[in-house]
């Protein structure tokens, strides 16, 4: 990159590196200061991400489901897509990506809806107002994502029994197998998109 290129980034990037700065070291608190601290700024991070997508979707006229499904589900997705990758090179074997992209996602579902609608139910009960929140297209987005990831999961096994590994093995397969799961994602993407 170019000299002009890195100081644009750099600038760019001052702002989470003083968000981030106000982390305490882990050896304060047992490394639960560091923990709790982090998780709160990646709380933050995640809100205004999430809060710049829907208003750039508003001004580009895309519906929120929209932007959720692509923009923001792509910008945290990304983070554990980092880390699978680091997960991949630095250990003897795939289990520590696959354990990792399964672990953030039965976080996202369980606790990511479950806490948020847990607080609600209680905030209801306590103000003697009846919580319901009416059905939206999520149902079809789980129709539709159901079916391909167990198509995903029976390719694994399939590269497993056949190729002896989840990931990797011969250099034009591996980037065959990488196309079949982006393509998973693409299909739909373009399935729910065009609801």
């Amino acid at each position: 990159l170019s000299p002009v290129c890195l100081g644009s980034l750099r600038r760019a990037a001052i702002m989470w590196k003083v968000l981030f700065a106000i982390i305490p070291p882990t050896d304060i608190c047992s490394g639960w200061a560091t923990f709790w601290v982090a998780l709160a700024c990646v709380g933050l991070v995640t809100m205004i991400v999430g809060e710049l997508a829907s208003m750039w979707g508003c001004m580009v006229g895309l519906p929120d489901f929209s932007v959720a499904v692509t923009i923001v589900a792509l910008g945290t997705s990304l983070p554990d897509t980092f880390a699978s990758k680091f997960a991949v090179i630095f250990s003897p074997d795939a289990d520590a990506a696959i354990t990792n992209v399964t672990g953030s996602n039965s976080v996202n579902v369980f606790l990511g809806l479950g806490l948020p609608w847990l607080i609600a139910t209680i905030y209801h009960a306590s103000t003697n107002t009846v919580y319901i929140t009416p059905p939206g297209s999520v149902g079809f987005a789980v129709a539709i994502f159901s079916p391909l990831a167990l198509l995903a999961l029976l390719f694994l096994v399939f590269r497993r029994f056949y190729f002896g590994a989840e990931l990797g093995g011969d250099r034009n397969m591996a980037q065959l197998s990488g196309l079949f799961l982006v393509t998973l994602w693409l299909t739909f993407l373009g399935i729910i998109l065009s609801q």
